[in-house]
C-alpha cells in the first residue's frame, strides 16, 4: 500500500464530517497530532442539524447501519461507541407501503422476516427470501475485506481469489435480475433493490455486487442514536477532543500552501496552520480546487441523482408510519429513467419518510412530531439547474404534500408548525457538484480501483476522504474512507470488524 511521503507528525484534517472525524480518530490512535478545521460552527458536515423552536432536524443521513464501523473509529482512541452514544435497534427496520394498498414490515431477523413474507406473499417467496439472505451474506463476506475495506493502488489488485469467489456468487451480473432469481413478487424485489439508488445506478443496470448495501439494510440491522443522527458526529468530535485533537470551527479553508509537491500549511480565513500532511474531505470539486490537481480520466465523472428533502415539524403524526417508511409509487423502472436519463421529476414518486420522534420523542416539543420526507430527483447536470429550483422548489413542495395527502397522511399541510425545504440548489450552494449530496455514482467505471483515488498525483502528503473517493457513498463507507485515508498517512491498516451475525444492540433496548 502506498503511503504519503516524509514526516507525518502533525496532520490537518479539512472538514469535520463523518469521514474527517473517522480519519482524525484513527490518526490520533496511531500517535499523530491532529488539527481539524471546519467551516461550520459544529461538527457533522452532511450529518448536520437544524434547530427551530424546539424541533431538531437531522439534515443528512437518517439510516444508520453497520455501527461496528463507527465503534472501530472510537476504539482507535481506546473508547467505544456504546460509551458515547445510546443506540436503539429499529424493529421494523423499514415499513414498505405500496400503491396497491399493501404494506410489509421489513425485519432484519431471519425468522421474523420469513414469517412476514409468508403472510405477505406466500410460502414460496418466504423460501426464496431464505436463499436470498444467504446470498447477501455470501456477497458481503466476499467483498468487505478485499474490495471495500481496501486501499487500491492498481486495478491489478483485483486479481485475487476473492474476485473469483465474487464472480461465482454472481456479483458481476445485474442486481435486478439477480434479485429476481430468488423472489418472484415484484413488490419484494423492490425492498432488496431500491438501495441501488444510494449508489446512483438504477437496479436494472447496477452490478449485483451492490446488493451488499441491501445486506447492510436488511440483515445487519438498522439503528438510531438517541438525540438523532447528528449525535454520532458530535460524539466522535468529543472523543477526538478528549484524545488530543484541536478543532477550529468556523474556519473556512481558503488555500493549501505548497512547496513543490508537499502541502506545507492549511490557510483559513483566520490563521495559517503548518502541517506535515493533510486529509481533505469536502466534495471532490472543492477538494481538487484546493489541491490544485485534478486526476486525468478518459471520461468525466458521472454524479448520482440528487434529492429534495422536506423537514416538517407537525402537531400530529399518522399511525401507519414506522420510524422509516418507504412509500413506493406504482411506477418503478420509469422512475429510474426519469432520475438518471430524462432529467424529469418523478411522475409517480417513491419516497422515504422518516419519523425519528417515533423512537426519540425528545427531538420535538411535547406532543409534537418530526417528519423527514426525501424525494429523489435528478441532479443539476441532467435535470433542472440551480436557478430553476428557485421557482420549482415551492411548487414541488406543494406537489409532495398533495401526494402525501393522497397516500393517507390526511391533514399534513395543516399540521405543519415548522419546516425547511432543501433542493439541489441548496446542495450546490454547499459545494456539492451537480447539486447532489450523493457525490459520484457507482458505475462500473467509478467503483473500486476505478473510483477517484484517495491519493492524488503531484501531491505527496495529501489524502482525500469522503463519499467521492474510496470506498463510496453511505455512512458505513464514509466512515471507512476516513480510516483508509488515515492508513495512507500512518501505513497501519486495521481490518474492519467482520460480522458473522447481526451485532447485539449497543447501548439501546430491543
Amino acid at each position: 500500500m502506498r503511503t504519503v511521503r516524509g514526516r507525518t507528525d502533525h496532520v490537518v484534517v479539512v472538514g469535520a464530517g463523518l469521514a474527517g472525524l473517522s480519519a482524525a480518530l484513527h490518526l490520533l490512535g496511531a500517535g499523530r497530532r491532529v488539527t481539524v478545521v471546519e467551516r461550520d460552527t459544529t461538527p457533522g458536515g452532511r450529518a448536520g442539524r437544524i434547530e427551530r423552536d424546539g424541533y431538531r432536524f437531522d439534515t443528512g443521513p437518517t439510516v444508520l447501519t453497520m455501527p461496528d464501523l463507527a465503534d472501530d473509529a472510537f476504539s482507535a482512541v481506546g473508547e467505544t461507541l456504546a460509551g458515547r452514544v445510546e443506540l436503539t435497534p429499529l424493529h421494523p427496520a423499514y415499513r414498505a407501503q405500496y400503491a396497491d394498498g399493501s404494506a410489509l414490515d421489513v425485519h432484519t431477523g431471519a425468522d421474523a422476516m420469513e414469517a412476514a413474507i409468508e403472510r405477505f406473499a406466500g410460502a414460496r417467496e418466504a423460501l426464496g427470501y431464505r436463499r436470498l439472505r444467504a446470498w447477501l451474506r455470501e456477497l458481503y463476506d466476499a467483498q468487505m475485506r478485499r474490495f471495500i475495506d481496501t486501499n487500491f493502488d492498481s486495478p491489478l489488485q483485483l486479481l485475487r481469489p476473492d474476485l473469483a469467489r465474487l464472480a461465482a456468487a454472481g456479483g458481476f451480473g445485474r442486481l435486478e435480475s439477480r434479485i429476481g432469481h430468488f423472489l418472484q413478487d415484484e413488490r419484494l424485489r423492490r425492498v432488496f433493490s431500491f438501495q441501488a439508488l444510494y449508489a446512483g445506478v438504477q437496479p436494472s443496470r447496477a452490478l449485483a455486487a451492490y446488493a451488499v448495501i441491501a445486506y447492510m439494510d436488511t440483515v445487519a440491522g438498522v439503528y438510531f442514536p438517541a438525540g438523532g443522527m447528528h449525535a454520532l458526529p458530535r460524539a466522535m468530535a468529543d472523543a477526538a477532543t478528549d484524545a488530543g485533537a484541536v478543532f477550529r470551527y468556523g474556519h473556512a479553508v481558503t488555500c493549501l500552501e505548497r512547496s513543490g509537491e508537499r502541502i506545507t500549511a492549511v490557510v483559513t480565513e483566520h490563521e495559517r496552520i503548518a502541517c506535515d500532511a493533510v486529509v481533505v474531505t469536502p466534495d471532490l470539486s472543492v477538494t481538487y480546487g484546493l489541491l490544485g490537481r485534478r486526476p486525468k480520466r478518459p471520461l468525466g465523472l458521472r454524479h448520482s441523482p440528487s434529492a429534495v428533502v422536506l423537514h416538517l415539524g407537525t402537531r400530529r403524526t399518522w399511525p401507519q408510519l414506522a420510524h422509516h417508511t418507504i412509500s413506493f409509487g406504482a411506477e418503478w423502472k420509469g422512475t429510474f429513467r426519469e432520475l438518471t436519463r430524462s432529467g424529469r421529476l418523478m411522475s409517480d414518486p417513491s419516497l422515504l419518510i422518516t419519523r425519528p420522534t417515533a423512537t426519540d420523542p425528545g427531538l420535538a416539543p411535547p406532543r409534537r412530531h418530526v417528519h423527514y420526507v426525501l424525494a429523489p430527483c435528478p441532479n443539476t447536470s441532467v435535470g433542472p439547474g440551480s436557478h430553476g429550483w428557485r421557482d420549482l422548489g415551492p411548487r414541488y413542495r406543494l406537489s409532495l404534500l398533495s401526494e402525501l395527502e393522497r397516500r393517507g397522511l390526511e391533514g399534513i399541510e395543516a399540521s405543519i408548525e415548522e419546516e425547511c425545504l432543501i433542493t439541489p440548489a441548496d446542495w450546490a450552494r454547499q459545494g456539492h457538484a451537480a447539486g447532489t449530496p450523493f457525490s459520484v455514482a457507482h458505475t462500473v467505471a467509478q467503483t473500486g480501483p476505478f473510483r477517484p483515488r484517495n491519493l492524488v498525483r503531484g501531491t505527496e502528503n495529501a489524502v482525500i476522504a469522503g463519499c467521492g473517493t474510496t470506498p463510496g457513498v453511505g455512512v458505513p463507507t464514509v466512515l471507512m474512507s476516513g480510516k483508509l485515508a488515515a492508513a495512507r498517512v500512518t501505513g497501519a491498516h486495521r481490518a474492519a470488524p467482520h460480522r458473522t451475525a447481526p451485532s447485539r444492540p449497543q447501548g439501546g433496548i430491543a
